[in-house]
């Protein structure tokens, strides 16, 4: 049932990509037919539609909807191209050093994944790199800022070492070694998309950089910063935090409520979440079990860090890092480290940390549904049926690709790079 499971999920992929059909309407097709074989019931599939990706997707796609619609996103992102000129190779090392700081000065991950997609994707458009390239170079410069000790990551790495009596200050460690890891991710990305054969337009932008900011633009970039302030002080939801800026800006005719609303990427919305209940039920059925498990078995003093790391990615992919991944792995880290032998436990957690980022550019994951809601609220009427087919198995690739870096870096240099940095 666990094999068959894993078969399901991957012929709705395949079925609406040849098809051309929204994978997500396929995947509850499939799922209302699965629940029957496996006899679970209806609700079992709905139950795995995720009401709090739901309303982050819906808040932060109607925020950067209006935001959009006023004009602001655009004109920032011209400005930034404007300041690098005709060194536009700059820029997709401004983007992922943007996102590092973001995260790093406190909010983590979550409320920085609402910014740096959008503004990623605004920026390719004024200077011809690939949209999707530009994002997930972006996501993947945030990485290491995840885990600087002032974001809620952080936070829980220092929770897990506390617990688990390892008395060394491990988050230094793992910032520097996931940092890298995230450089070489990068790189990997940008010659994946050949980002290296965009040349700089013939006209440059420095004209644009003298434009000036509306009340509109200003009220509603003022808006990401509000939101940032709910999220971070007063711990409000960042769905709820999202629309409830979206909510200020509307009344006030920061923007046309009916026009945003829109504009808004419907399909991208029913595709992630109607997915991410098919995999609900491959998870319920051991499939995402079985792959760890058969994982597990294998492991000893080499292959454990690199496996930590790709587990955590495994684990990612059907729940949120942040809540799930790195409270339940982190703890296990010394624990297993001294019971294979050989492996530092920093490797370890390391390991686990990059795994949950890094697979979080999977499209059923937050990251990379929000990088097909920027898309689809940035590009519009470019982002057919096709194209964001295309994109969603794009995603896929360039997540194994991630975890697959992840596996050849934990291999070479996680493990000496902890002893060196902190020795046990």
């Amino acid at each position: 049932m666990a094999i068959l499971s894993i078969i399901f999920f991957f012929a709705a992929i395949v079925l609406a990509f040849v098809r051309k059909n929204n994978i997500g309407v396929l995947a509850m097709a499939i799922g209302v037919i699965a629940v029957r074989i496996f006899g679970l019931s209806d609700n079992d599939l709905i139950s795995g539609i995720s009401i709090s990706l739901f309303t982050t997707l819906v808040g932060i796609t109607l925020l950067f909807s209006i935001v959009t619609n006023t004009g602001a996103l655009d004109l920032l992102a011209r400005k930034i191209v404007a300041l690098a000129g005709r060194r536009i190779w700059l820029l997709p090392i401004l983007i992922p050093l943007a996102g590092f700081v973001l995260v790093a000065i406190g909010p983590g991950g979550v409320p920085v994944l609402a910014i740096i997609p959008p503004l990623a994707v605004s920026i390719a458009r004024q200077t011809g790199y690939n949209p999707l390239m530009m994002a997930l170079i972006g996501i993947s410069g945030m990485l290491s800022g995840r885990f600087s000790p002032l974001t809620p990551e952080g936070a829980i790495i220092i929770n897990a070492v506390n617990e688990s009596g390892f008395e060394h200050f491990a988050n230094p460690a793992i910032m520097f070694i996931t940092f890298l890891t995230s450089v070489i991710v990068c790189v990997v990305i940008f010659i994946m998309f050949k980002g290296y054969k965009v040349k700089a337009p013939a006209q440059g932008v420095e004209m644009q950089a003298t434009e000036k900011f509306n009340g509109k633009q200003i009220a509603s970039l003022c808006g990401i910063l509000l939101m940032l302030v709910l999220i971070i002080f007063v711990g409000v939801n960042i769905g709820l935090a999202a629309l409830g800026v979206s909510a200020i800006l509307l009344l006030f005719r920061g923007a046309d409520d009916g026009v945003c609303v829109k504009a808004m990427p419907w399909n991208t919305i029913i595709m992630v979440l109607c997915v991410g209940a098919l995999l609900n039920i491959v998870d319920l059925m051991g499939g995402i079990s079985l792959m760890t498990d058969a994982l597990a078995s294998v492991m000893n003093s080499v292959s454990a860090t690199p496996l930590m790391g790709l587990s955590a990615g495994l684990l990612s992919l059907v729940s949120s890092a942040l809540s799930v991944v790195y409270p339940t792995m982190m703890p296990m880290c010394a624990d297993l480290a001294a019971q294979v032998g050989g492996v530092n436990p920093v490797a370890l957690m390391s390991a686990v940390a990059a795994g949950g980022a890094l697979a979080g550019t999977s499209p059923m994951s937050t990251g990379g549904a929000l990088i097909m809601g920027a898309l689809g609220s940035e590009l519009k009427d470019e982002f057919t049926k096709e194209y964001q087919n295309k994109v969603f198995v794009q995603l896929l690739i360039v997540s194994a690709v991630n975890v697959a870096v992840l596996l050849i870096c934990g291999l070479v240099f996680y493990n000496p790079l902890a002893n060196l940095l902190c020795p046990v």
